[in-house]
């Protein structure tokens, strides 16, 4: 039997059968129920294979009906549960990966600003625009303020070659997370950065992010809502 992981096992035998023509775009695959019996592994084991793939736009998650084989064009999909960085889920998905830094600077805090960190109003924080691409398409415009106390060096990296992301998560672990999620109608320039159709929604995930018990990070996540999901499943007792 194979040493790797059991969920990357897991994984590797949908992709196997979705390789093989057994499972064509549009059939469910086996049910997680059936994949824990088969395997004889956990729920939760069974459950971060197709997480996984659900990321990597391979499947898709269908209320009450179940887990599909996606076809290509499938939007991308990102866990809301996990927090992912952005580089590994378009290089996943088998495409390049980008990015283009608009703006990287301290500023002094106003009101908004020290609302969403938890700091004083005038606090010296760090700020940065980011738009990061799969195939030079527009995937995402990152917006993020950071708290200059915990990350002093923000504004010393090369976000074209390392993602904020990326940066945090190895200089102040992750602890805790908040989302918000909601449809807006973008501005014209979020548009012309997303390169939005007329009427294309845009989906805004607005994010928190805590190390230990330290607000680091805020960040507003905007989306082309013809190209991106998000999700989320909850395991109950």
């Amino acid at each position: 039997m194979s040493s790797s992981p059991l969920y990357r096992q897991i994984k590797q035998f949908i992709l196997d059968n979705i390789d093989s023509g057994h499972w064509p775009v549009g059939q469910r695959i086996s049910t997680e129920l059936e994949l824990t019996e088969q395997f004889n592994v956990s729920r939760m084991t069974v459950n971060k294979a197709i997480r996984d793939l659900v990321a990597d736009g391979k499947l898709q998650r269908r209320p009450r009906l179940g887990t599909f084989v996606c076809a290509v064009e499938d939007k991308a999909e990102s866990p809301l549960l996990d927090i992912r960085n952005i580089a590994d889920e378009v290089a996943s998905r088998g495409k390049q990966y980008r990015s283009k830094v608009l703006k990287q600077l301290a500023l002094a805090a106003d009101e908004s600003v020290a609302i969403k960190l938890g700091v004083m109003l005038g606090s010296s924080v760090f700020y940065s625009e980011i738009i990061h691409f799969a195939n030079d398409t527009p995937i995402q415009l990152e917006v993020r303020w950071v708290n200059s106390r915990y990350a002093p060096h923000y504004l010393e990296q090369n976000f074209a070659f390392m993602t904020p992301n990326q940066y945090l998560s190895q200089n102040c672990p992750l602890s805790a997370i908040e989302h918000t999620v909601e449809a807006i109608i973008a501005d014209h320039h979020i548009k012309q950065l997303l390169q939005l159709a007329v009427n294309e929604p845009c989906l805004l995930l607005n994010r928190r992010t805590w190390s230990g018990d330290k607000l680091v990070s805020s960040a507003l996540l905007y989306h082309p809502g013809s190209k991106y999901k998000l999700t989320s499943k909850v395991m109950l007792d």
